[in-house]
């Protein structure tokens, strides 16, 4: 399941609404991305953070999907929000669940590093020199790019 909004998450609530009624599951890894207070030596004061909507969704669709393709997943979700934040304020949750935790550790890990180099998100972030737009940067592709192979355990 995936989710674009500006409101806030709560991500244990969000994990319970996961796995509710699931006697399937063994194991949830989780990751919450927060938005910090500095990106290499400028102090961050806010981040915007843009998307087309639809076209979002959609790509976000398609990263769950392959996840769920490349291992047994139980359940898996993604919320990632827009709009201005603020240094602390949760940007993204990611939540995979399966029978064992390798692969919820292995999907998690997957989802996090695909959506930094494959979700159409713009990110503005306000500095004292003024407000900068964040490039790609390439250890996000070196770590994305570990996936370009399928797991032997899901072939």
């Amino acid at each position: 399941m995936i989710r674009v909004q500006r409101e806030d998450f709560d991500p244990g609530r969000e994990i319970a609404r996961l796995t509710e009624g699931r006697r399937d599951i063994g194991g949830v890894v989780s990751f919450v991305g927060l938005v910090r207070d500095m990106a290499g030596d400028a102090k961050i004061g806010a981040m915007t953070l843009e998307h087309y909507p639809g076209m979002t969704e959609k790509q976000l669709a398609a990263i769950d999907a392959e996840a769920n393709r490349r291992w047994p997943l139980a359940a898996s979700l993604v919320i990632h929000r827009y709009g201005r934040l603020e240094p602390g304020d949760r940007i993204v949750l990611v939540a995979t669940a399966s029978p064992h935790r390798d692969a919820a550790f292995d999907a998690s890990r997957f989802l996090i590093d695909w959506l930094k180099t494959r979700a159409p998100f713009w990110k503005l972030e306000e500095t004292p020199r003024g407000a900068e737009w964040v490039e790609a940067k390439a250890s996000d592709d070196i770590a994305a790019a570990r996936w370009r192979k399928k797991p032997d355990a899901a072939e």
